[in-house]
């Protein structure tokens, strides 16, 4: 093939008219070095699609090197010219005639890689002759060349029977024929609605007759199709297993697990247990000899046998010692041998397994010490006559002070606890001595219900409690829900001792935080210990299910599922194919949506016609791909108003008085403080969204978000730029699959991570995160927005498992300026003087208090613009700020704001097209959101980017202070 130095830099050489004269010079070397070079060049990723005639009149040279070259162009530039691919037609249909069957097979191959539908009925013919060739080759070709061929146009290969000759193939005296119509078929089945495969004994011991003389990946193909065939009976069943029982013994790991996955179904239909038995004993060897292949091999064998160890758990009962850990092995194969030793571990191997673990838990790496330490607590719990065994263990590490090793122990011990209540309180002292080292939330959490469910028991309790309750405002909500429960727990065993903590917990519970989840469960504590003390007791104290462990079991409708997929990916990701392949088309130029997503509506003369709003039935929103941006999308009826359902949510109606306190009550009213009142219920809101980060401004309403509301703000913390955002589930149904993207805007800032990855929302709940931002500069498209107040913002479009939405959301003004910014006088007059008055904007800013010059100075410096000079002006009591900046794109901005008793009126310049009127807008919408009280405007957000584009407001009238010559000012 081509030498290395194609691919040399050849300056001044290999034009296109150069290449074209090569191209039809009678000199066959010549001529073969010119197509080399259309290749190279081709490779480089140049433009040599003009030279597609003469490359294809090349098509038929005697030169096997030079054809395949030419094939190969044609595969490339075929999709693009495709009324000249049609002038390789008769050179391909002539090829599949030549006397050589490597031409033959080449010929064929290159037609079905040409996806062009014009050139799909001139493959007929050929591909037809070519299933019947006499030379295997190019039989083996043709069959894939017909799974291609359907990809393009199924109708044609249903009408033309090319199904019915791959079926013939099946039965081919040639093994690879037989692998390669098994894999084009089953292939066509997948992806069609048609029966393409029909299995049946016959069919199956066809395939079987050849197993053995197919290469590796033949018999992949092979085996995958008969682990979907059912036999009718037992026998059956039988003869397949013997038929695919030597292939565990493959070198090949692909192959021993599909025969895994073939002989895991069948042994479900064998009645003879001696038979399952000794098929069972055969499946664990090859599994063992997996375990000596390189890490990713084994990393994929671990996760499979996770599964296969749930379905047939003897099949590794004795081997339990080849999944410890070695010195060298990579972190995620230990991460995985551990979970398998979890699944192995039984009464007669613990004490080894034990060892192991205790060992694990001296290395370096924290977070697979930890595993190791969780492991010894999912031990305890799955065998009940070796839990004394795993506690001491526990204790041990427990002793060795290591800080992440200790509380990782007491989370353990807690789950332990719940399994064999009252059973080991002895190691209850034990952990109440690292009280002062906990600082993991979930350690705490555990620590603080050790010390409520035992309260009764522990001396201290009140004052252990009391050391969590003095930091109680700094502690994370799970903590703190933990903290209110224990409290409440150890008021009701000691009422006199608890008073007064049981008193401020519930207050800061219920009047100091604006946790939903926290706030609601201490007015419920509070009702209870009010009304009915008795009743109080029987729901808090009430004893507690033990627990199992589950944490590697895979439901069994699921399980079934995932050893059908054994050896695939879905057996390593342990989810359905369907959960992370999408199979939807995407659009081929969906990478961006910028052009698309306002297409033009009819009205006469071209002009955007606003249509009615119709209301849409409530049912549930049609999948959409996310990064399909480019189709259009139908306009939201609205932009975050609220609907009818919402104000069904959001009754007038005044939650109801809590009830006044019985003489019942009345001792536990008294230890409350008196007959203090109950602290007031919260005004209901609406809608109902728990955890909904209310500090964040809405950006996407209930309507507009078709069920979804966010909340969000780009900020600017330290140089670091995050998109702040909280997302609440207001549907029927819960939401998943997040995604967010960022389309071109004025400073380039776009998402470099994923929304709320892995997270389902439940009906009423709501998440918050922080999306880290970048600045990419070829994203930086600097214009006003349509529907915006045309200063900075972003059009951003979100998608969640029922729909995707679109909004605008203004940034502000901190949010795109580079922090820590300093300008010189001198750089700031040359500036200012080398840009000219059309690069200039100017806004008049009114509604905001101006008999404060510092308050506005200090205004504009806290968002990020640096102060070059300050001087009073004439008439008297106009001051003017000469401010500079820069965009966290690098873009230079200057600014002269001059103060009057009247307004302030903002000047702004950049060299940048557009960008001193976006500039002009923001520092006009900082200064009234910062100083205007009520006359601030209230930001554009909510509205969708599909409707009518409304002109960015037009810059005031330069006046004669607008053009200021700066020379004299400093």
């Amino acid at each position: 093939m081509a030498s290395s130095t194609y691919f040399k830099d050849q300056r001044g050489r290999g034009e296109n008219a150069e290449l074209q004269e090569e191209l039809a010079s009678n000199d066959k070397t010549k001529k073969r070095d010119a197509v080399k070079k259309v290749i190279r060049d081709m490779t480089l990723g140049k433009d040599v699609s003009g030279l597609f005639a003469p490359v294809v009149n090349n098509m038929m040279t005697p030169n096997l090197e030079v054809r395949k070259l030419v094939y190969l162009y044609l595969i490339n530039y075929a999709k693009t010219q495709p009324d000249l691919a049609i002038m390789a037609v008769n050179g391909f249909v002539k090829d599949c005639g030549d006397a050589n069957p490597l031409i033959r097979a080449l010929a064929v191959r290159t037609m079905g890689c040409i996806r062009v539908e014009q050139i799909s009925e001139y493959l007929c013919e050929p591909l037809r002759r070519a299933l019947k060739d006499a030379d295997p080759y190019v039989r083996k070709t043709a069959a894939i060349c017909v799974c291609k061929l359907y990809e393009i146009s199924p109708d044609l290969v249903i009408d033309q029977g090319f199904i019915d000759s791959l079926n013939d193939l099946l039965g081919d005296s040639n093994p690879m024929v037989v692998s390669n119509a098994v894999a084009a078929l089953a292939e066509i089945q997948h992806h069609g609605a048609t029966k393409a495969l029909t299995l049946n004994n016959t069919t199956i011991l066809k395939l079987l007759a050849v197993l053995n003389e197919c290469s590796e990946w033949g018999q992949i193909f092979i085996l995958d199709v008969v682990s979907t065939y059912t036999p009718p009976n037992a026998a059956e069943a039988d003869n397949i297993l013997d038929r695919v029982k030597p292939r565990l013994q493959h070198a090949n790991s692909a192959v021993v697990l599909s025969t895994a996955k073939v002989m895991l179904k069948l042994l479900d239909i064998i009645t003879d247990n001696d038979k399952i038995k000794t098929f069972v004993k055969a499946l664990g060897p090859p599994l063992v000899t997996l375990m000596s292949s390189e890490s990713e091999i084994q990393y994929v064998a671990l996760r499979n046998i996770q599964l296969i160890c749930q379905i047939r758990p003897t099949v590794l009962h004795g081997d339990v010692k080849v999944f410890f850990c070695k010195y060298n092995d990579p972190i995620f194969v230990k991460m995985e041998k551990l979970d398998v030793l979890v699944m192995l571990a039984s009464d007669r191997n613990i004490d080894q397994v034990l060892m192991e673990f205790k060992e694990y838990a001296t290395e370096i790496d924290d977070e697979f010490v930890c595993k190791a330490v969780r492991c010894i607590g999912r031990c305890a719990i799955k065998l009940t006559d070796a839990a004394e065994k795993c506690v001491k263990v526990l204790v041990d590490l427990i002793e060795t002070k290591v800080n992440y090793v200790v509380q990782e122990a007491i989370i353990v011990i807690r789950d332990i606890f719940r399994k064999y209540p009252n059973k080991y309180e002895s190691v209850i002292g034990t952990l109440c001595e690292n009280l002062d080292t906990l600082d993991n939330h979930e350690a705490k959490s555990s620590m603080i219900w050790v010390i409520g469910e035992y309260a009764d028991r522990i001396d201290n309790a009140a004052e252990l409690l009391g050391q969590f309750l003095d930091t109680f405002m700094e502690e994370t909500h799970p903590v703190q829900l933990q903290l209110l429960t224990s409290t409440v727990k150890l008021f009701l065993k000691r009422p006199t001792t608890a008073q007064d903590m049981v008193k401020k917990v519930l207050a800061l519970a219920t009047q100091s935080t604006d946790h939903p989840d926290l706030r609601d469960r201490g007015y419920i504590y509070w009702r209870l210990l009010s009304t009915d003390p008795e009743g109080a007791k029987t729901v808090v104290l009430a004893d507690k299910p033990t627990i199992e462990d589950d944490t590697n079991q895979t439901e069994p409708a699921l399980l079934n599922d995932l050893i059908s997929q054994l050896s695939n990916l879905a057996s390593v990701y342990h989810k359905r194919p369907q959960q992370f392949v999408d199979r939807k088309k995407v659009a081929a130029d969906g990478d961006d949506f910028e052009e698309a997503d306002e297409p033009e509506r009819a009205g006469g003369g071209g002009e955007y016609v606003e249509e009615e709003a119709t209301t849409v039935p409530d049912t549930p929103a049609p999948v959409i791909d996310m990064l399909s941006l480019d189709d259009p999308v139908p306009a939201p009826s609205g932009g975050g108003g609220s609907s009818g359902l919402d104000d069904l949510l959001s009754m007038d109606s005044k939650p109801a008085a809590p009830a006044k306190p019985s003489g019942g009550g009345g001792d536990l009213l008294d230890l409350m403080g008196g007959g203090a009142p109950a602290p007031k219920a919260p005004a209901a809101s609406a809608p109902s969204t728990a955890g909904m980060d209310n500090s964040l401004p809405e950006i996407l309403g209930t309507v507009a978000g078709k069920g979804m509301i966010m909340r969000g703000k780009v900020v600017n913390e330290g140089g670091s730029l995050k998109y702040k955002l909280s997302v609440a589930n207001n549907t029927q149904g819960p939401l998943s699959g997040f995604a967010l993207q960022i389309n071109k805007n004025s400073f380039g800032l776009a998402s470099v991570a994923g929304l709320l990855e892995g997270s389902t929302i439940m009906p009423g709940q709501s998440q918050s995160t922080a999306l880290p931002l970048v600045v990419q500069q070829d994203r930086v498209d600097v214009k006003p927005l349509p529907n915006t107040s045309g200063g900075a913002a972003i059009q951003v479009a979100v998608k969640n498992s029922q729909a995707v939405c679109y909004f605008n959301d203004e940034v502000p003004l901190p949010a795109i300026l580079e922090q820590g910014f300093s300008l010189p006088q001198g750089d700031y007059l040359s500036q200012w003087q080398s840009m000219a008055a059309d690069k200039q904007n100017i806004r008049e800013v009114t509604g905001i208090p101006t008999g404060n010059v510092d308050a506005i100075d200090n205004c504009l410096k806290s968002a990020g613009l640096c102060l070059v000079a300050r001087r009073v002006m004439q008439p008297a009591g106009t001051t003017a700020l000469y401010m500079g900046g820069k965009s966290v794109a690098g873009q230079p901005m200057l600014m002269e704001a001059q103060v009057s008793a009247a307004a302030v009126r903002v000047t702004a310049r950049s060299p940048v097209p557009n960008l001193a009127a976006v500039f002009a807008i923001t520092v006009e919408r900082h200064l009234k959101a910062s100083l205007g009280g009520a006359a601030a405007a209230a930001p554009a957000a909510n509205i969708p980017t599909m409707m009518a584009a409304a002109p960015a407001p037009a810059p005031a009238a330069p006046s004669s202070g607008g053009n200021v010559d700066l020379l004299g000012l400093f």
